[in-house]
This record gives C-alpha cells, structure tokens and sequence, in this order.
C-alpha cells in the first residue's frame, strides 16, 4: 500500500513507483540545482572561479606578450594577486607570479603601483 507522496519540487501527487521523488526529470533538475544553490560555495570553486577571473584579465591585458599596467586597472576589474599557480625568478632576481602561462610583477613607479606582465616562455623552464 502507498502513501501519498509528494514531488519534492513542485509538490503534485505523485503516481507510479513507490520510490519516485519527483514527477518529471524537469522537477529533478530543477530541485537539484535550487539545492546546490542554498549551498555555500566551496573552497576549489572559489580558488578555481579566482585563477579563472585572474587568467583572463591578465591574458586581455597582456596581448603582445610584455605589458606594464597600473594596478588599480586590473583590482578594480576583480584580479587578485594572492590567486596564482607558480613563479618564476629572472637574473635579476625579480619574482613574477603567474596564473598559468601568463605572470606579473608588482612594482613602484614614480609613486605608482603597477603590474609588469609576461607571457610564459620556454627558457623559463631551465
């Protein structure tokens, strides 16, 4: 004997197997996704979401492979800088963070922060 029971999405009866929860894959779906949405976003999805954000900006700023732009440019647009994947040291001793294949230097220029941009290149490697 079945009890009546309920779709946990839209509420209306449910008819069929004992077992079903929902009336439809739609009511699945959608039940699913408002579930996953209450939830609070996780640590790799905000880690993973920055480097994205960081990449792109970098990646949109840095079209010839060598750029020097203001810091406040790329803050303003969401870049972080705590948010990298590995470094580099030149000669000199400069150490550029990068975000994939693309890197930045932070330095201070006439009172003026600002980020150096490079693109990954093989000698790096060495």
């Amino acid at each position: 004997m079945r009890l009546h029971k309920n779709c946990l999405n839209c509420d209306k009866e449910l008819k069929g197997r004992t077992d079903k929860k929902y009336c439809d894959p739609q009511c699945k779906s959608s039940h699913q996704y408002k579930k996953e949405k209450e939830q609070p976003e996780r640590f790799y999805n905000k880690v993973d979401n920055q480097l994205k954000l960081n990449r792109k900006l970098l990646k949109e700023y840095n079209k010839a492979g060598k750029a020097v732009i203001r810091s406040e440019v790329l803050l303003k647009e969401g870049f972080n800088p705590k948010f990298f994947t590995h470094y580099w040291k030149n000669k000199k001793g400069d150490t550029y963070l990068f975000v994939y294949e693309y890197g930045f230097f932070k330095k201070t220029e006439h009172g003026v922060e600002k980020y150096v941009l490079i693109k990954w290149q093989d000698y790096m490697s060495k």
